[in-house]
C-alpha cells in the first residue's frame, strides 16, 4: 500500500473516531502553497485544526511527538490562510488537535499545541 492511501486510511480512522465524539468534519486534506491540513472539524464553537499521525510501533518514535515546533508553525500558517480565504473573522475560536495513531491504538489529543504567530 503506498504512503497516501495509507494515510488516507488514518485520516478516515480518525475522522470517524471524531465523529463519533460529536465532532462535526468540515474538510479533509486542505492543501494550499503553505501547507496542508488533514481534517478541519467544528467542535461546538470551536473550529478545529487536526494533525493525524500514524506510527506502526514506537519503535521509530511516538506518532505525537512527530508534530514538532516546525510542523506546528506550518500548520499555523495553512490555518491561518484558510482562516482568511474562508472569511472567518478573528473573533473566531481554534484550537490544534493531534490524533496519534500507534501500534493500533488511537490517542485524542485536544489542544495539542497553541498557535505560533508569525515572527
Amino acid at each position: 500500500m503506498n504512503n497516501r492511501r495509507q494515510g488516507n486510511d488514518f485520516e478516515k480512522l480518525a475522522a470517524d473516531y471524531l465523529q463519533r465524539q460529536g465532532m462535526e468534519i468540515i474538510e479533509f486534506n486542505f492543501y494550499c502553497k503553505v501547507g496542508e491540513i488533514d481534517i478541519i472539524a467544528r467542535d461546538g464553537s470551536y473550529l478545529v485544526f487536526v494533525e493525524v499521525k500514524y506510527r506502526k510501533s514506537a519503535s521509530s518514535g511516538d506518532a505525537a511527538s512527530a508534530v514538532n515546533f516546525a510542523k506546528m508553525r506550518k500548520i499555523s500558517r495553512t490555518a491561518d490562510f484558510y482562516l482568511y480565504s474562508h472569511q472567518y473573522g478573528g473573533d473566531t475560536n481554534v484550537r490544534f488537535d493531534v490524533v496519534a495513531i500507534e501500534s493500533g491504538h488511537l490517542h485524542h489529543y485536544k489542544n495539542a499545541f497553541e498557535y505560533i504567530p508569525v515572527f
